[in-house]
């Protein structure tokens, strides 16, 4: 039989417990934001963040237009095809798109608009901390 104080403790104990094994996916989940830079005579502007499961690209986003513009993911200079979300779906304001399961978003530090058709960045957000 359980005494209350017993019972709190082992409740506490659980709830660290819970807690710490929670961590990786919360530093996972960590928020990360960046400013978009043109890329290919292209103007891109606003701000891209990246939380969890999804890319949004933030109300003050604006981009010129291009053909077969895409949303995904790269590191350091170099976009990843594999992360491709899918069709930009406006070319003003805010957009959320979902990322697909097995994407290791700790393994990417930019946000970009890419070309598809011509292979080629539109514009790249660096995310910081």
């Amino acid at each position: 039989m359980l005494n209350r104080r017993h019972f709190l403790s082992l409740s506490a104990g659980m709830a660290v417990a819970t807690a710490t094994a929670s961590l990786p996916a919360l530093a996972q989940d960590r928020a990360r934001s960046g400013r978009f830079k043109g890329k290919s005579r292209h103007v891109t502007t606003g701000h891209a963040e990246l939380s969890g499961s999804r890319v949004v690209l933030q109300r003050d986003f604006t981009f010129d237009g291009a053909p077969d513009a895409r949303i995904g993911l790269g590191r350091n200079g170099r976009y990843d095809p594999n992360t491709d979300l899918g069709a930009l779906k406006k070319l003003k304001g805010q957009q959320s798109y979902r990322l697909r399961g097995g994407i290791d978003v700790s393994k990417y530090n930019e946000v970009y608009v890419w070309c598809r058709k011509f292979n080629v960045p539109l514009g790249v957000a660096k995310l910081g901390g």
